[in-house]
């Protein structure tokens, strides 16, 4: 374990360094076209690098998977299990028997779908168990970087939806996921900038992107505005967990982007638009056809 955790001049422990970890990291940018390890293999690595303590942040970020795998096995849909999860296939399934062992907000989930008792009822299971993850994990988080990273991405996912449904006249309260005060303004309010101009220094950005007509160029700008987030919120973090929270979040956003041909934007196109119509019927103009 390549860490050191040190104390100032008052005699208190300051966060921990890994200093050998975080100078061996590989220079990366939004439009690289290879990486020389991929956002799982560099887990796999920090399992042994990290400390027993910083791991647990690593997890969270990995959640989503779980949340995917979960629902999957849940509704029984044989898609295939995603690697990226931090929990197997039998540890998934044996919870879904009985509940036992894995983070409280997917306990609750599993007993609420069994029992088709929902939280969220005029929500679709997906953004209900997403609610839950954002929920639970942002108002319990300790560590600072990880629980403003984790509401400021919430964010953008909720003004992104709202935005576009409005372009297509499509209804999304029950699409904005999440409890807390924005999730809730973005449901409510009628302004154009949902009332929330004042509060997000990114909400004129977040307009002007989605003005964007291509929806490539419309995902590149989100990631371009995450991954300047990710430079500003670490500028100071030199050697510590935050720097290291921040690459592992970069390589799942170049990782999409190496997926994506540039003639995929279509199918982009069809994915926001299934997202947005979940159980919604869309407008005739905007069905596939």
């Amino acid at each position: 374990m390549s860490c050191c955790l040190t104390k100032n001049k008052n005699n208190a422990f300051v966060k921990r360094k890994y200093y050998y970890l975080v100078a061996g990291l590989q220079d990366i940018s939004l439009d690289i076209h290879k990486l020389t390890f991929d956002q799982l293999a560099f887990r796999n690595e920090l399992k042994t690098e990290l400390h027993p303590k910083d791991y647990p942040l690593v997890e969270k970020i990995f959640l989503p998977f779980d949340n995917i795998n979960l629902l999957n096995l849940l509704q029984k849909n044989d898609k295939p299990f995603n690697a990226k999860g931090n929990f197997s296939k039998d540890r998934l399934e044996e919870n879904i028997k009985e509940t036992n062992d894995l983070p409280n907000y997917m306990q609750k989930f599993i007993h609420a779908y069994k029992n088709q008792d929902p939280f969220f009822p005029d929500m679709n299971p997906e953004n209900e168990l997403t609610t839950l993850y954002y929920d639970e994990v942002i108002s319990g988080e300790q560590n600072e970087f990880l629980k403003e990273w984790l509401q400021f991405e919430l964010n953008v996912k909720n003004i992104m939806t709202a935005l576009n449904a409005r372009k297509y006249k499509v209804p999304y309260e029950h699409q904005v996921i999440g409890t807390d005060e924005v999730s809730e303004t973005i449901r409510k309010s009628h302004a154009r900038d949902f009332g929330l101009s004042n509060e997000l220094d990114y909400m004129e950005e977040l307009t002007a992107i989605s003005r964007k007509d291509d929806i490539r160029e419309r995902e590149q700008a989100i990631d371009d505005m995450k991954w300047k987030y990710l430079d500003e919120h670490t500028f100071f973090h030199y050697f510590t967990i935050e720097k290291i929270l921040s690459f592992v979040i970069r390589l799942g956003m170049i990782e999409r982007w190496l997926h994506i041909d540039k003639d995929h934007s279509n199918e982009l196109f069809k994915k926001l638009l299934k997202e947005l119509q979940s159980s919604y019927e869309l407008p005739e103009t905007f069905k596939e056809k």
